[in-house]
């Protein structure tokens, strides 16, 4: 096949027009699209709704629906019309371009157009296409010629343009109508390569203890046909049967702290949020569209260290706490007052300049109004974490105590907070309890327990522990 691209377009392809069936598609035609209205999915699919006049005689008659989408899942494909039925249809997704034509054209006859280099001299010649497989095999003749990709100017006239061969992706629907006459006809259907996530610009003032956080809807079109002034609705939710190709990606683990328990103040469709845009929009194939839906200002936020230790295990080297930035989803006490779609989190701080600077990314998933959120930016250049197994011994048969020590820096001018995390408690169901601490943690599941440590400026601390697993 990337053959016979080459091969096609290495040459220049011409129709003979006069030649062409009136029953051939006219590529010159304006967009037949009718009134549009589009339900736009996470999963990277959508429901169009295409309402269009069209001119019924009576009885049977073949109706096509140019300008659908090139993915279309056809039997998702529903029409209406008052006083009709449908007898069957078809969807034609084979699109004109060389290299169908080509493919075509095999036991055809073409005309090679020969260009003389050196006179301008033109020479034309009858051949039959024999084959296309990896290049273009003619019959000219009694002699059999390879159509050669040396770059010589060759054109190959075609008679027609197959009927099966479609400009646009093309739907034809075999109607039964009871009466003649003009009137509106519904097509809906599922599509995939139609999707939307949701992007967010948060701007941290470090020194205030606030985001300025503004969502933006990303649509991505490419299903290969253009959507003129459609009505747009977007549902944040993912149903099941949906398309793979979605933007959408799980929650990180630990970015979702705490699930919220308030209502948005948003349309729903049972489980699903609803975000309209305002005003109908074209969603142009092969293009990327954002609209704002959100913008928040002084958000009360804040910045912790985090490092969580895997195991019971000593650190060969001192590793970077990860840099944190948390703040809530309610509408209660200055949060964003608002439910998120799953998306992208971009965060942005000002230098001493005042310019803001991007400070790392991270993801979230379908988040109800309410929640609290802690996203890592990064890793803390500063802040360094390292682990030490002190001692360990067994105690009996089936116990084993563990010593650890775990040396705490911070390099920077100012205090800062981390969160130290020991996982590892509940391995393979063991039960793993801590017998003394230098300072208390908080037991967060069976699996893991937290110290908070107030770090001071240019200064370490060293939190002891000691753990009984019982086998």
């Amino acid at each position: 096949m990337r053959a016979l691209a080459r091969t096609c377009g290495a040459i220049v392809v011409a129709l003979a027009w006069a030649g062409q069936p009136a029953t051939a598609q006219d590529p010159t035609a304006g967009n037949a699209q009718g009134q549009l209205s589009v339900t736009i999915y996470n999963g990277g699919q959508a429901l169009v709704q295409d309402i269009r006049q069209i001119a019924f005689p009576t009885g049977r008659s073949r109706q096509e629906f140019p300008d659908v989408s090139a993915q279309i899942r056809p039997q998702t494909v529903s029409f209406a019309a008052d006083g009709t039925a449908i007898v069957e249809q078809n969807f034609d997704y084979d699109l004109l371009s060389p290299n169908a034509l080509m493919q075509k054209a095999v036991g055809e006859t073409v005309t090679l157009l020969r260009t003389n280099v050196a006179t301008g001299a033109e020479t034309r010649e009858r051949a039959k296409v024999l084959a296309v497989n990896g290049g273009v095999v003619l019959q000219i003749g009694p002699r059999i010629e390879v159509l050669r990709d040396d770059g010589m100017p060759v054109r190959v006239i075609f008679d027609k343009i197959p009927t099966n061969l479609r400009a646009k992706p093309t739907l034809s629907i075999t109607v039964d109508s009871q009466r003649a006459g003009t009137r509106p006809a519904t097509l809906s259907y599922l599509t995939g390569g139609l999707g939307w996530s949701a992007d967010y610009v948060s701007l941290y003032d470090e020194k205030a203890g606030t985001v300025d956080v503004q969502g933006w809807v990303t649509l991505n079109n490419s299903t290969g046909t253009t959507f003129d002034e459609a009505r747009t609705l977007l549902v944040a939710g993912t149903p099941s049967g949906q398309a793979a190709n979605s933007r959408y990606r799980p929650t990180p683990p630990g970015n979702l702290r705490r699930a919220g328990t308030e209502t948005a103040p948003r349309e729903q469709l049972g489980d699903y949020y609803l975000y309209p845009l305002a005003e109908r929009t074209t969603i142009a194939n092969a293009q990327t569209k954002q609209v704002s839906f959100l913008d928040v200002s002084g958000v009360p936020a804040q910045k912790i260290y985090e490092y969580s230790v895997a195991g019971f295990d000593t650190m060969t080297e001192p590793r970077s706490a990860a840099s944190v930035i948390k703040f809530n989803t309610s509408a209660k006490g200055g949060g964003l007052g608002d439910a998120l779609p799953a998306g992208t989190v971009r965060f942005y701080q000002r230098d001493l300049r005042g310019d803001p600077q991007f400070i790392g990314e991270n993801s979230i998933g379908h988040t109800p109004m309410g929640s609290e959120l802690g996203l890592a930016t990064g890793e803390a250049f500063d802040v360094k974490v390292q682990s030490t197994v002190v001692k360990r011994e067994r105690m009996s048969p089936r116990i084993w105590r563990t010593s650890m020590s775990y040396l705490l820096t911070n390099a920077r001018a100012q205090p800062v907070t981390i969160d130290l995390v020991q996982r590892g408690l509940d391995w393979y169901w063991d039960d793993t309890r801590i017998i003394t601490e230098s300072q208390k943690s908080e037991r967060l599941d069976s699996d893991g327990t937290k110290w908070r440590v107030a770090m001071p400026a240019n200064g370490e601390v060293t939190i002891t522990a000691t753990f009984e697993t019982r086998y």
